[in-house]
């Protein structure tokens, strides 16, 4: 993806050519089509484009606007031939995107960004006002963070590079709260001192101060309903039809991740109708495929293999050895929040694929399972018909899920009627609010570590399940985006698409959910369109034996860290306690909660790498020892927490 960076100092003295050369020393890797900047004052800012269409390269960014304004964009605008002919009287049919977004921000201002459909985070300086504007789409698939200091500000798209503009910084105990909950908050970073502009919404900076603006929300309690469900599979077929050939434009072939799965397959399998019926004004469509065939109960290449024997052609095969290297405790290269991420072997194939092909979109299945229907709690759904006093059909879905999922009717009552309860008590009976024993308990108090493991807002308890659990999915799937690791590619995810999202969580939870059948809607209407074995497929592999296999390869190394544990000493983890969950994982015994276990080991690994790259300083010195080391990290603990 492109990346845009800029300074502006309160002062009005010039702007800091230094600082931005840093991020620019941190961007050189990735300046596949050069850079451009536009210095004026106090204001500096910069452009590296990441071209991907053929409107992009004819672009001139920073791009001057009337009054001495200057935008920089970068993003796929979706909705640019509705746009562009409000404003066709100066604009050619092969205007760029960013040209299209400065006559709508010219034309209506912050109020354009609740009419620009697509992926997209921009950045508009007006020096008449004084005003700085930062903004990001609806729900956040392109990053902008912001540094905000006592004479400037600082911004960019890439936060391991403004994290290295030079400056140390504090770590953020919220964030690490949230980290090791589920997933930190929008807004916030690893560091107290660098903030993410809001999906959805925009920051305006002036006077010093940064006022915070939502300028989309999720209208949850807007409603879909159809006579008859052939008329919600015929809606859902042309809006995923219309999400993949959004993401279809490009100048180049395109990639698309396969897994094997009803995600990836279908993206997959519409990408391929839409081109027999467009033909070669469509992009070639190559899949990329891994699979371990030594972990237990694989499937993948199976289902995969199907799909490329429907599309007559085969695919990137990337092998996963599993001989214990799937986690990488080291870091060549600095990275700015915690969490392993793809398994390593993904990784250094991915990247490989990148330096010796010519790709740079790849199609992803994000935010499939969460949109159709996969993770959906059944208790959600019948709790919903209890809250709707629909009683007769809640009893009988309670009877038809007591007999698929084979637990007592009495016991889902129970958990139903829960998800009617107040947070706080959910949090404590609900079994995903259970707390990890290697958690610290001060932690988990101050930051409501149990309510963020329900994936839960604060205040919203009264409201019915639906519109409760179709906020709380957006919100989720904007954190996921917000802390993905930067990528060799332009990352496209159809199913994050805007009218695809609001139409999935308005219409009714018996079109998604069925006793016993997840995605019935993606299911019924995908029926002709993907392979039968693929279509009909109830598993889902989860890798495991790797992460074990892992740990025993690496267990002195991860011992020792744990010896001298930093996350424990900053009053995150209890070391023992999360030593011993680790021993059984090492030998096998996969905790359901493995993804916040793995976590956990990411982060002591990660506060030693920020440490001794003194970009935030936890203790005077990792290899510290004895009193002294033992006194700073206890000052520490007390929320000592003073950046050197």
């Amino acid at each position: 993806m492109s990346v845009q960076a800029g300074i502006w100092s309160f002062d009005g003295i010039p702007a800091d050519r230094r600082s931005l050369s840093r991020i620019t020393d941190w961007l050189t890797p990735f300046s596949a089509d050069g850079e451009t900047s536009h210095f004026r004052g106090p204001l500096g800012m910069l452009y590296r484009p990441f071209h991907t269409t053929a409107e992009s390269r004819s672009e001139h960014q920073p791009l001057l606007l009337g009054g001495e304004r200057v935008i920089t964009w970068d993003g796929r605008l979706d909705n640019r031939d509705d746009l562009r002919e409000r404003f066709s009287n100066h604009l050619p049919p092969t205007a760029p995107d960013v040209s299209i977004v400065a006559a709508a921000f010219e034309c209506w201002g912050t109020n354009c960004f609740n009419r620009l459909i697509g992926d997209w985070a921009l950045s508009v300086w007006d020096p008449v006002e004084n005003t700085l504007v930062l903004a990001r789409d609806y729900v956040g698939t392109r990053q902008l963070f912001y540094y905000l200091k006592s004479g400037e500000i600082m911004w960019c798209t890439d936060l391991p590079a403004l994290a290295q503009c030079g400056d140390t910084f504090t770590l953020c105990d919220e964030y690490i709260a949230g980290y090791l909950a589920f997933k930190p908050d929008a807004h916030l970073t690893p560091y107290r001192e660098l903030c993410s502009v809001p999906p959805g919404g925009f920051v305006r900076v002036r006077n010093r101060t940064i006022a915070t603006h939502i300028y989309w929300t999720l209208n949850s309690r807007a409603r879909t309903h159809y006579k008859t469900d052939a008329e919600y599979e015929e809606h859902y077929f042309y809006l995923l039809r219309q999400a993949v050939r959004r993401r279809l434009r490009s100048d180049r072939p395109i990639l698309a991740a396969l897994s094997g799965g009803l995600d990836s397959s279908s993206i997959v399998c519409m990408a391929d109708h839409i081109r027999s019926k467009e033909g070669t004004t469509i992009p070639q469509i190559d899949t990329v495929s891994y699979y371990d065939s030594l972990e237990p109960d694989e499937d993948d290449r199976y289902h995969l293999t199907k799909v490329e024997q429907q599309r007559g052609r085969n695919g990137f095969h990337l092998p996963l050895p599993g001989m214990g290297d799937s986690l990488s405790f080291d870091y060549p290269t600095f990275v700015a929040a915690p969490g392993f991420g793809l398994r390593a072997e993904v990784k250094a194939g991915m990247s490989d694929l990148a330096q010796r092909t010519d790709y740079r979109v790849i199609l992803s299945g994000t935010g499939g399972d969460e949109m159709n229907a996969q993770a959906l709690d059944p208790l959600v759904a019948m709790a919903d018909q209890f809250a709707r006093l629909h009683l007769r059909t809640a009893c009988n879905q309670l009877l038809a899920w007591s007999l698929v999922t084979r637990k007592p009717l009495l016991h889902l009552l129970f958990q139903t009627m829960l998800e009617l309860s107040p947070l706080q008590i959910r949090a404590r009976f609900a079994p995903r609010g259970k707390l990890q024993p290697w958690v610290n308990r001060e932690l988990a108090r101050k930051y409501r570590i149990r309510a963020r493991q329900l994936e839960d807002l604060p205040g919203v308890w009264f409201w019915r399940p639906r519109e409760r659990d179709a906020v709380q999915t957006i919100i989720t799937l904007s954190r996921e985006l917000t802390c993905a690791s930067p990528s060799n590619f332009e990352q496209r995810h159809p199913y994050l698409d805007q009218t695809l999202v609001e139409f999935l969580s308005t219409i009714p939870f018996e079109q998604l959910l069925q006793p016993g059948e997840r995605r019935s809607l993606m299911r019924r209407a995908l029926a002709n369109l993907i392979p039968e074995e693929v279509c009909q497929r109830k598993t889902k592999v989860r890798a495991v034996r790797c992460y074990s296999l892992t740990l025993e390869k690496h267990w002195s190394r991860i011992e020792h860290s744990l010896c001298s544990s930093l996350s424990s000493k900053l009053g995150y983890v209890d070391s023992e306690k999360l030593r011993k969950d680790l021993v059984q994982l090492r030998s096998g015994q996969v905790s359901i909660h493995l993804v916040r276990l793995l976590k956990a080991l990411s982060l002591e690994f990660w506060l030693r790498d920020v440490d001794a790259r003194r970009i935030v300083t936890v203790r005077p010195s990792v290899a510290g020892q004895g009193k002294q080391a033992d006194t700073a990290s206890s000052g520490m603990m007390k929320g000592q927490r003073l950046i050197a």
